[in-house]
């Protein structure tokens, strides 16, 4: 039972970061499509006072019609996270939608020794070599005693008696039972070494998964996003001056967008790795 608790809250924080991360692309699309379409409307007038030549004008519309399709498949996507991630409640209706941060606090430390798979690990060991003694003991000798009242009619006493049976057991002491149990003990303790050795592999890959995917959103956090930012400002501005080409400011929406997006990849790479590792941390 804690395991499927603990398989079910693993599922839910990554459905629930599944479905942040979704929506957050909504919101990239939206602003993406909402540049693209007026950059097109700017363009069509640059076009006809002859600023712009008009394959300029046709690559806006292109950017604005691929923005709007990127938009429309974002949000279907998106639908189908919050659908997925109602479910797991038993829902067939969609959430109405997700809030909060990605990713709760990750684990400080884990113990493979105390961790869920190597507990049931535990369990399945003590019941097999509970069922050795049990063998054993359907192997020992069970003498029964009996005791009754016996009439007898020639003379109408009435007599105690009493008997012992001893079974000899001469062919058949339950060895092969015997046996069979204690190979059951001997691979119940390989499966127990090998779900403490998996264990500690998924903890330490969990962990490692934890720290890069924390790095990379510091490095867009701090870096890669303001920067990208300013670059989208100042190539705007100077194509409103008329100091930046169309296909410039293209560019520059572009990795301003990429960069956002990565992020949010980022972000929920982190949210995943967390939700590993709590799994594996689950006691």
């Amino acid at each position: 039972l804690a395991i499927a608790r603990a398989d079910l809250a693993q599922q839910v924080r990554e459905r629930f970061a599944r479905a942040l991360a979704a929506q957050e692309r909504v919101r990239l699309a939206e602003e993406n499509e909402a540049r693209a379409r007026e950059l097109a409307r700017v363009a069509g007038l640059l076009v006809e006072t002859g600023r712009e030549p008009p394959l300029r004008a046709l690559r806006a519309r292109s950017a604005a019609a691929q923005a709007a399709a990127e938009l429309d498949a974002a949000r279907a996507a998106e639908r189908a996270e919050r659908t997925t991630l109602a479910s797991l409640f038993g829902e067939s209706m969609p959430v109405d939608g997700v809030s909060g941060p990605f990713a709760e606090p990750a684990p400080e430390a884990v113990d493979p020794e105390r961790s869920l798979d190597v507990r049931l690990a535990d369990a399945e060991l003590g019941i097999a070599e509970a069922m050795v003694g049990q063998e054993r003991a359907n192997g020992r000798v069970d003498p029964s005693v009996g005791l009754g009242v016996r009439h007898v009619r020639e003379t109408g006493d009435v007599g105690l008696v009493g008997g012992v049976t001893i079974p000899l057991q001469i062919f058949d002491r339950n060895q092969g039972n015997i046996d069979a149990a204690r190979a059951d003990v001997r691979a119940a303790e390989a499966r127990r070494a090998s779900a403490l050795a998996t264990v500690t592999v998924r903890a330490g890959n969990a962990a490692a998964n934890v720290e890069a995917a924390r790095a990379r959103v510091a490095a867009l956090e701090g870096a890669a996003i303001p920067e990208a930012a300013e670059a989208l400002r100042l190539a705007e501005r100077s194509y409103q001056i008329g100091r930046a080409s169309l296909v410039e400011l293209i560019d520059v929406q572009t990795a301003h967008t990429n960069a956002q997006a990565a992020l949010v990849e980022a972000q929920l790479a982190l949210a995943l790795a967390i939700a590993e590792l709590s799994r594996v941390a689950a006691q």
